[in-house]
């Protein structure tokens, strides 16, 4: 550890850092599915049927939005979302179907610290609990890490979305903490625990989902041989 004039210890110091690059890409290409960044008129129809048409109401408790009560509401939504930088959002499209199944966003985007959250993250049942779905958030932690060259990558949620915490967990989030009576939403005071990624639990994150995402992995009906937490970094 270093120290300053003083004789204190500082952080490590960091040679020529510089601010990050504000995310701008149109399209994450991968195996089972492709991350388009929202296009309103393009998407539109996919996204209005688990956003409006075919909700799942209990997938948005923990939301601090409702289900929306019309396509035309949607579509509003999806204007802004593709007018917007900081968040900015993200059509996961399966690519079996051809469908988008799922949306989310890096948003707290904060170029100076190299910090990013994900975010927003809403996925129709089909996708849920599948490869396209793990690939999903595996193109995004990839983009943030070797593209952004970010440094922290961040997960939040209700402490009691335990579902959610556990999806971070999986996929390598380290729990900080909880920051209590964080928020108050849909009337209810909320608790929030914080999750972060940084560049050292990305390279084992890495190679982690890169061997469970392999095709060898899956049986001839899409079940998975090994699980993440057996699958080894060596």
């Amino acid at each position: 550890m270093p120290f300053n004039t003083f004789h204190q210890e500082v952080g490590q110091i960091l040679t020529d850092y510089i601010a990050g690059p504000m995310p701008d890409v149109e399209t994450l290409e991968g195996r089972y599915c492709c991350l388009e960044h929202i296009k309103a008129k393009e998407h539109l129809d996919d996204i209005a049927d688990f956003y409006w048409k075919s909700i799942v109401p209990s997938d948005w408790t923990y939301m601090y939005d409702e289900p929306f009560d019309s396509k035309e509401a949607v579509e509003q939504r999806l204007k802004d979302y593709e007018k917007s930088k900081n968040p900015y959002f993200f059509a996961i499209r399966e690519k079996v179907s051809n469908k988008v199944l799922g949306t989310f966003s890096l948003m707290a985007i904060n170029p100076q610290n190299r910090s990013v959250e994900v975010g927003r993250v809403i996925y129709a049942p089909t996708l849920q609990k599948t490869r396209a779905g793990t690939e999903a958030q595996y193109l995004l932690m990839k983009y943030v890490f070797e593209e952004l060259g970010y440094r922290r990558y961040e997960w939040k949620c209700d402490s009691l979305n335990r579902s959610s915490a556990n999806a971070a967990r999986r996929l390598g989030f380290k729990d900080e903490g909880l920051f209590r009576r964080h928020a108050v939403y849909k009337g209810r005071s909320r608790d929030t625990l914080w999750l972060s990624m940084i560049e050292e639990d990305w390279q084992l994150s890495k190679v982690k989902l890169e061997k469970w995402l392999e095709p060898t992995n899956f049986d001839q009906e899409g079940n998975q041989v090994k699980s993440l937490s057996d699958i080894s970094t060596l």
